[in-house]
């Protein structure tokens, strides 16, 4: 079991700047990646950005440039720092983490979500 707590979420004006955190516990060993995903009403659950264990990040053609994911291995930690924020990014925003049990079978776990608001 992998526990995940955000935090950092708010509200915001446009052109402003949040930074989330997801801090992982648990059978943490196991993780390949993490990753932030935002969900608004009435539609999907979509990656905003995501980091490899050995810190290869990826990124939401939408965010690019605007939101960096970093991860501090020795806190267990991942980072979603949001820079120029828009009211299209108003959402609420999950953290995930995808690993393998011992056993070799994959896993994906969810944080609670963080809500992100960006008032214009």
């Amino acid at each position: 079991q992998v526990q995940l707590v955000e935090s950092g979420g708010g509200l915001v004006q446009v052109g402003g700047s949040l930074r989330l955190s997801c801090a992982a516990s648990g059978s943490i060993f196991g993780i390949n990646a993490m990753g932030w995903y935002r969900q608004a009403p009435g539609k999907q659950r979509d990656l905003v950005a995501s980091i490899t264990q050995g810190g290869t990040t990826n990124y939401a053609d939408s965010v690019k440039g605007r939101f960096t994911i970093s991860r501090d291995n020795v806190k267990n930690t991942v980072y979603l720092h949001m820079n120029s924020l828009r009211p299209e990014d108003t959402a609420v925003y999950y953290c995930n983490a995808d690993g393998t049990y011992s056993g070799g079978s994959p896993y994906r776990y969810w944080g609670q979500g963080t809500q992100v608001t960006v008032s214009s």
